[in-house]
């Protein structure tokens, strides 16, 4: 049974952000800025349709989308590309591949304890996150 990722979470901790962004092709300044930044996550979930907030102080993101449907992402606020999202169920994780410019690219969600994980991946750089429930 597919996990209920719905929830308001604040980001804990971030491992290796700095590398996925530089995988991005992110400068060197906003790069340093978003190092900084505690994003809020905001996750609405109905049955296998999603809306995903995140908010920061420097930029917010928003992502609708149906599990099991191709969908084109534009990255605006990230690293402003587009790319054909998939997001897809393995077990109890939330996964997303995101075919474009960037090479073996996507990010996994799931639920541990009462920890919410996030790890983004892109050409060989993987940032891992944690948040508690707000």
């Amino acid at each position: 049974m597919p996990a209920d990722l719905s929830g308001t979470w604040n980001l804990l901790s971030s491992d290796n952000f700095d590398g996925y962004m530089l995988a991005l092709g992110i400068d060197f300044a906003t790069r340093k800025i978003a190092k900084l930044l505690k994003p809020q996550k905001v996750i609405e979930q109905n049955g296998n349709s999603f809306t995903i907030h995140t908010y920061s102080s420097l930029k917010n993101y928003l992502v609708t989308f149906k599990v099991g449907e191709e969908f084109e992402e534009e990255n605006k606020g990230l690293d402003n590309r587009k790319c054909k999202s998939l997001v897809t169920w393995d077990s109890d994780r939330l996964t997303c591949v995101q075919k474009g410019e960037k090479k073996n690219r996507g990010w996994t969600h799931w639920i541990e304890g009462d920890k919410l994980h996030l790890e983004m991946f892109c050409e060989g750089q993987v940032c891992k996150q944690t948040f508690q429930r707000a």
